[in-house]
C-alpha cells in the first residue's frame, strides 16, 4: 500500500518509552512508527445502486475497486464470518428491555481486517454473507475502508448473519445470534480465492468456520495452502460458545488447528476454557497452551494489557486507561495492531524490547475501541492511538 511518509520515530519522545532510539532511520523504529495512515472513509454509505448489486454476484469487487494501487504493504487476509451487530443504546439492559439498538458491521475476522487498513495496512476479506440489504452494505463498508474483497461471496439462499450483543453496565457483552443457517456458514471450498490467500504474508483467522459444514472444510483448505504457501499463520479463537453444540465440541474443536498457528491471541478467560479451569494467571498454565513452532502467544488482559509468551521471553505489557463503553472489537483492534506491523517487518519478535513495543502500541487500538459502541466504527486510525498513547505519560 502506498502510503504518506514521515518519520514517526518522535525524536522529543524518551527512547525508553518507545522499542527503538531516537533516531529517525528504519533501522532502528518499529515498523509501525515509520509510517503515515491513507485516509478511509466514514462508515455511512449510500445504499448500492441495481446496478451495483447485479455486479455483486460472485465476488464483491475487483481488484482495482476499492484497494489501493501501487506500492501496498505486505498483505494480510483474514478469513471467517462478517455479519451485523446489533448493539443497545442504553447498557445494563436485557435485550428485551433495550429501548432502541445501533446497527454496526462486525465479525471478527473482518474487524481485523478494517482494523488494519485503518492503521495504513494492506489487508483482504474471504467469507461468505447473504445476497440481501445487509450483505451489500458490508460490501460497501470493506470497500470504503480500502480492504481487499476480491474473497468475498454472496449466497442467494442464506442470509447476513445478525448478532444482537447486551451490554452490561460495565461495558461486557452477551450475544443473541441469528444463524440458521447464516451465509458465512455455507462458504464452500471451491469459492476459495487461493490466489489471494498464497500471496499474503499473514493469514489470519478464529474458529466460528471451525463449528459447521462446508465453510469448516474451506477454512482447513484455506490454512492448508497458506501454510503451504510459506505464509504466517495468525489464530485468534474468539470463543462464542452459545454457536458450538457443547463446551467440549467448542474446546475440541479450538484446539485442532492450534498447532498451525504462528502466532496466537487469547483471552485470560479462553486461557482458563481451554485449560479446563486452570488459573490463567499462572505463566505455567498459559505455556500448557504453547506449542513448539508457536512464535508469539498473548494473552489479552482488557484494560490491564496483556502478557506475552515466545520461545525466550515472557512478560506483561500495560494497558491504556479509558471510559468504557462497549467492548465489542476491542481483541479485533489489538489483533489489528500486532499483525499492521507484523506484516511490515516480523524481526521484532526476536527483540523483546521491540515487542513490548509493539505489543503497547497494540493495547492502544484496543482501548479506544471500547470508546465507542460497534466494532468496526471504532476502529481507530494511526494517528489515532498516537495520539492516545502520548497523552498518556505512560510508558510500556
Amino acid at each position: 500500500m502506498a502510503l504518506h511518509s514521515f518519520s514517526l520515530c518522535f525524536s522529543g519522545v524518551p527512547s525508553n518509552n518507545w522499542p527503538s532510539s531516537s533516531s529517525s532511520s528504519s533501522s532502528s523504529c518499529s515498523p509501525i512508527f515509520r509510517r503515515c495512515l491513507v485516509n478511509v472513509s466514514a462508515f455511512s454509505s449510500p445504499p448500492p445502486t441495481a446496478h451495483a448489486r447485479c455486479q455483486l454476484k460472485g465476488k464483491a469487487f475487483p481488484s482495482t475497486e476499492g484497494v489501493p494501487q501501487g506500492n501496498e504493504s505486505p498483505l494480510v487476509v483474514c478469513f471467517g464470518e462478517m455479519l451485523i451487530d446489533f448493539v443497545p443504546t442504553t447498557s445494563g439492559l436485557s435485550l428485551a428491555e433495550a429501548p432502541a439498538f445501533k446497527k454496526a458491521p462486525g465479525g471478527a475476522p473482518a474487524n481485523v481486517a478494517v482494523g488494519i487498513a485503518r492503521l495504513g495496512g494492506s489487508s483482504a476479506f474471504i467469507g461468505k454473507v447473504g445476497e440481501d440489504e445487509f450483505g451489500y452494505m458490508l460490501a460497501e463498508i470493506l470497500k470504503e475502508n480500502k480492504v481487499n474483497s476480491e474473497g468475498m461471496r454472496f449466497d442467494p439462499g442464506a442470509r447476513t448473519a445478525l448478532a444482537f450483543v447486551t451490554l452490561r453496565s460495565d461495558g461486557e457483552r452477551e450475544f443473541m445470534f441469528y444463524r440458521n443457517p447464516s451465509a458465512d456458514m455455507l462458504l464452500q471450498e471451491s469459492e476459495l480465492d487461493y490466489d489471494l490467500i498464497r500471496k499474503a504474508k499473514i493469514f489470519h483467522y478464529g474458529s466460528i468456520s471451525l463449528i459447521t459444514e462446508p465453510c469448516k472444510s474451506a477454512h482447513i483448505a484455506a490454512a492448508k495452502a497458506a501454510k503451504d504457501a510459506g505464509v504466517i499463520l495468525s489464530y485468534d479463537p474468539n470463543l462464542r460458545l452459545p454457536l458450538w453444540e457443547s463446551e467440549e465440541s467448542a474446546r475440541e474443536g479450538i484446539l485442532s488447528i492450534w498447532e498451525m498457528a504462528d502466532i496466537i491471541k487469547v483471552s485470560e478467560e479462553e486461557v482458563s476454557f481451554l485449560t479446563k479451569g486452570d488459573d490463567p494467571s499462572y505463566d505455567v498454565v498459559v505455556r500448557k497452551l504453547f506449542h513448539p513452532k508457536l512464535k508469539l502467544l498473548v494473552v489479552t488482559r482488557g484494560p490491564e494489557g496483556c502478557r506475552y509468551f515466545t520461545k525466550k521471553f515472557t512478560g506483561r505489557v500495560t494497558g491504556l486507561k479509558v471510559d468504557t463503553v462497549d467492548t465489542t472489537g476491542a481483541g479485533d483492534a489489538f489483533v489489528a495492531g500486532v499483525l499492521a506491523q507484523l506484516a511490515e517487518d516480523d524481526t521484532w519478535l526476536e527483540d523483546e524490547k521491540r515487542l513490548r513495543g509493539a505489543l503497547w502500541f497494540a493495547n492502544g487500538c484496543g482501548a479506544l475501541t471500547v470508546k465507542e459502541r460497534g466494532a468496526i466504527p471504532a476502529l481507530p486510525t494511526k494517528e489515532d492511538v498516537f495520539a492516545a498513547i502520548l497523552g498518556s505519560g505512560k510508558t510500556f
